[in-house]
């Protein structure tokens, strides 16, 4: 192994450290949480060879979302493709999406609603927020009918994440939360 393999997959292996740490932090106190100083601090390395790798907390941020948008896409295909029919696909895709917002609350405010350096429904999205968008869009197919159908699948994983985020932000009753996405399950596939 040459000497500068060895320094790439070091590199490699530091900036998986700084996503995994600043993610696991997340998850644990909060984004607030999550500074330069701490995370250099967690992962022991000083903060200009964090900087080496990031700019600073939004770049950190920005990676943890990709990271969580290939966590995402790989649960919503496990449920789009072990599902016996369109209809149940939906179901299924539906639960998946509000069970990782509900397990992953930090990693969810990362990828949907805080502020991150992506490039979101452009073709220079990262392959990772394709892929998750695209399990959605390959949901929602069957069911298009007549309807455009990137415009339908915006539609429904608009109304997934607004019952997400309106019940976890205590603005819609929790006890009602898999009655409500029944019924968007059901209007939806009608």
């Amino acid at each position: 192994m040459s000497i500068q393999t060895r320094r790439e997959r070091e590199r490699a292996e530091r900036e998986r450290l700084i996503v995994t740490t600043a993610r696991d932090l997340a998850e644990a106190e909060g984004w607030d949480a999550v500074t330069t100083r701490r995370l250099a601090a967690e992962i022991e390395y000083s903060q200009p060879v964090l900087y080496s790798h990031f700019s600073g907390k939004d770049a950190i941020m920005a990676a943890v979302a990709v990271q969580g948008c290939a966590d995402l896409a790989a649960e919503l295909r496990t449920a789009r493709t072990s599902a016996g029919d369109p209809r149940q696909a939906l179901a299924d895709v539906g639960t998946a999406y509000a069970a990782f917002a509900e397990q992953r609350p930090a990693l969810y405010d990362a990828i949907f609603t805080l502020a991150v350096p992506l490039p979101f429904a452009t073709p220079e999205a990262p392959a990772e927020l394709q892929a998750a968008f695209g399990e959605i869009l390959e949901t929602v197919r069957p069911l298009a009918g007549d309807d455009q159908l990137e415009t339908l699948t915006e539609t429904f994983w608009a109304s997934l994440h607004g019952l997400v985020t309106l019940m976890r932000n205590g603005r819609l009753r929790r006890e009602e939360h898999e009655l409500r996405l029944a019924v968007l399950i059901r209007r939806f596939s009608s």
